[in-house]
């Protein structure tokens, strides 16, 4: 949970929020779990515009490095053991009996077009088992090399961090095949081996979004197809002392991660801020006499802003149009723009509008707190993606991954169809970290455009998110398309050398589309320093040469200086007047 302590926000003079926390330091890492955070959203298959099921994760973290995790499917001998090293701090943790098969993963998906993703929301933290096996990202990618289904990843989930425990903290996950969508929350047993959770089933024409804050409150408890519970997680929170009330009443989310301002504000926004985009303004959702009813979308922005934690936000809406995979990578994109959050409208944005605040999440003055906030694209991010499970495919063709590094305000998606038989070079795991440069990773090339935005960003992010609309445009409206009935033609089941002959055709694919990305984002980055340099803005002509002088190719012609916006002039002009004024 995202806890912080006292806030003020611009347009709410008249309201201070105070949100008590057990102690100075429980608030510190609350606040750091945050800025360590994930977001997801998840689109079943109605709701897309193509009838596939989609789930978007950015994995942020100011530690995680953006490379694509490649096992290909093996067979195991009897007795096999599996050691489990946990995700974020590649510290081992134990063994695990392997099973007889593991089908092949590429990041968060398989071959049989399963897709898993998570955000961390930290909870109680006696919750934690500190003696278990299974953390969270083990969990997701020890899964996805089990489970064919979403309903048999969510048993495979349960079963081994109920067999071997659970040492992190509490987690969402989104997991979606291509007929179904789920959003699961769980949370450990702290001493106690295992988990209690609550699944349910996104209904079909709907998405959901969460964002570190635990989103499922009460659920249905007699409807298996929509909604899977451990037995427990109901009688585990009354002895713990966390719930009272009748079961019917039970809430997950208030009994093991209630809300408050931070939860709100640097979490619960985030999901709000997608369905505002999705939606276009307007929320129908399921109310609790199961009618549809539409409202809109700043009726929940008090919430969203911390300002008002009564009731709930929806936790399944119906967009207002069928959702594209450009749509979903799109909201990635997003910095509360037209929003009272609009991180770009505040002098804590520059001179240029910068949607970002360097960490920590909050500041002080004069004994007050305040938030910077925290939006859905963020300069922190490891990899992000949009998995596609595109049922009306064969899972050899239909599988695909839609893969970038770092901030995805100022990067790519490129597709990788995950019955590859080798990942592209500028993903390879091994490919540099977080502290090696190599010249060949996409993550230190998309670093090197994002950080060179951040100098004059309502200048230079708009160039660069030109070229990567441009190409997210082509592949996912045009080429991807054309290549999977390519691939089609060549695929016929039983027929020798077929199957082979599709892995190869989708591997060439997937590595020649990313490599050449790749090379079009190192020709951006030397593109940028030479328009932008100094604060100036350079003049290209339509097939992008610099227009230059007609007495000398090497001077430019049409230079532009970048400049400062209206309100960084009039700051400054206020703090620093009397000193810089024309006399």
């Amino acid at each position: 949970m995202c806890d912080v302590l006292t806030s003020v926000a611009a347009g709410h003079d008249d309201v201070e929020l105070t949100v008590l926390v057990g102690n100075m330091e429980r608030g510190a890492e609350a606040v750091a779990r945050c800025d360590q955070s994930r977001y997801d959203v998840i689109i079943s298959r109605g709701a897309s515009a193509d009838g596939s099921c989609m789930v978007s994760y950015a994995a942020d973290s100011h530690m995680l490095f953006g490379e694509l995790y490649f096992h290909k499917a093996a067979d195991w001998k009897a007795g096999s053991m599996l050691p489990i090293i946990e995700w974020d701090t590649y510290k081992p943790l134990g063994s695990i009996a392997q099973v007889a098969h593991t089908y092949q993963t590429v990041g968060n998906m398989n071959e049989h077009q399963l897709i898993i993703g998570e955000t961390t929301w930290g909870g109680r933290e006696e919750q934690v088992n500190a003696d278990g096996i299974m953390d969270y990202g083990s969990l997701i990618y020890v899964t996805l090399q089990r489970a064919r289904t979403a309903r048999e990843a969510i048993e495979t989930i349960v079963a081994l961090a109920n067999e071997y425990g659970y040492p992190s903290e509490g987690e969402t996950f989104s997991i979606a095949d291509t007929q179904e969508a789920w959003v699961m929350d769980l949370v450990g047993k702290g001493e106690e081996k295992g988990i209690v959770w609550v699944a349910r089933r996104i209904p079909d024409g709907y998405i959901c979004a969460h964002a570190n804050q635990a989103r499922i409150t009460t659920f249905p408890q007699d409807d298996p197809d929509n909604c899977l519970f451990a037995p427990d997680v109901i009688s585990y929170a009354r002895s713990q002392g966390w719930y009272e009330g009748d079961d019917a009443d039970f809430s997950f989310r208030d009994a093991y991660n209630p809300l408050d301002f931070g939860g709100a504000r640097a979490c619960d926004a985030r999901a709000w801020s997608a369905f505002n985009i999705l939606c276009d303004g307007i929320f129908t959702y399921m109310d609790a006499d199961g009618r549809e009813v539409s409202a809109p979308a700043s009726d929940w922005l008090d919430y969203a802003m911390g300002y008002d934690l009564q009731g709930e936000m929806p936790l399944f809406v119906k967009p207002s149009r069928k959702i594209t995979v450009k749509d979903v990578a799109d909201v990635m994109r997003d910095h509360y723009e037209g929003t009272p959050m609009d991180m770009t409208q505040d002098i804590g944005a520059g001179g240029n509008a910068l949607p970002y605040r360097w960490r920590p999440m909050n500041f002080t003055v004069d004994g007050k707190t305040y938030v910077n906030e925290r939006a859905i694209a963020t300069q922190q991010t490891g990899f992000w993606f949009v998995g596609q499970a595109r049922g009306w495919l064969p899972d050899e063709i239909g599988s695909l991954i839609w893969f970038g590094c770092d901030d995805a305000a100022t990067s790519y998606l490129t597709p990788v169809y995950v019955n590859t038989t080798e990942v592209p070079e500028c993903f390879r795991v091994g490919n540099g970290d977080m502290l090696h440069y190599s010249p060949t990773s996409a993550f230190w090339m998309c670093n090197r455009v994002a950080n060179a935005c951040y100098k004059m960003y309502d200048r230079m992010a708009p160039f660069v998110r030109e070229v990567a609309d441009r190409f997210e445009n082509d592949q996912m409206f045009s080429k991807v398309k054309e290549n999977d009935d390519k691939l089609l033609k060549v695929f016929k089941p039983g027929k020798k050398g077929a199957l082979r002959k599709v892995r190869k055709a989708l591997t060439r694919y997937s590595v020649d589309t990313a490599q050449e990305q790749f090379a079009t984002w190192a020709k951006l980055e030397e593109t940028l320093l030479v328009k932008f340099i100094d604060g100036n803005v350079k003049a290209q002509e339509e097939d992008g040469s610099f227009s230059h002088s007609e007495y000398n190719e090497g001077t430019p012609k049409g230079l532009q200086y970048g400049g400062y916006n209206d309100l960084w002039k009039k700051v400054v002009a206020q703090e620093h007047g009397s000193v810089i004024e024309s006399k």
